[in-house]
């Protein structure tokens, strides 16, 4: 289930919390962050080829494309066994910037994303359907946690793909780490 949470950023202490989608959608809205939820116009089932989950969600992505001037979109997916799961996994953990929105639509799994704001972090757990649009140059960082499983499809201004610039502050180091219920 979607849900937020929202801490002081250097205690960590819990400000308020929500998972009412419509709360969650207006809380965001409230510091420049896109957040809906998308259907695919067919079922989506495992081992479908990212061709076909593009195909899927066709018309949101041209939406999306079209309001916002994304030029690439591609599919990533993560399993549990991934070979490379813990390198990958600290590579997010590091708060970052992006010079561009980081957009992420999640056709099936899970993923926080933690969005340092003022002197606040808005803990953003996202499941399967969510979409998350965070804007350029907001002080982020994503956790996929010690087991990742899920397919996102990303969107992009800026063909090279997912460009960091991390800030060097340990802030992610201070909060908690996403822990998935088994």
């Amino acid at each position: 289930m979607s849900a937020i949470q929202i801490l002081a950023d250097q205690s960590a202490e819990l400000i308020g919390s929500s998972n009412d989608y419509h709360e969650i959608q207006q809380i965001l809205s409230g510091i420049g962050v896109r957040f809906e939820r998308w259907e695919a116009d067919r079922e989506i089932t495992p081992g479908m080829a990212n061709e076909e989950i593009l195909e899927a969600y066709a018309k949101e992505i041209e939406r999306l494309k079209s309001e916002e001037g994304y030029v690439t979109v591609d599919v990533i997916s993560l399993q549990p066994d991934h070979p490379d799961r813990a390198a990958l996994r600290d590579k997010f953990l590091s708060e970052h910037t992006h010079s561009e929105d980081e957009v992420r639509f999640f056709v099936d799994g899970e993923g926080m994303f933690y969005l340092h704001v003022e002197d606040k972090v808005y803990q953003v757990h996202c499941c399967k359907n969510d979409l998350i649009s965070v804007p350029a140059n907001t002080t982020h960082w994503f956790d996929m946690g010690p087991a990742p499983r899920f397919t996102a499809i990303r969107l992009f201004n800026n063909p090279e793909g997912w460009v960091a610039n991390y800030t060097g502050n340990d802030i992610a180091d201070r909060h908690p780490r996403f822990e998935p219920a088994a």
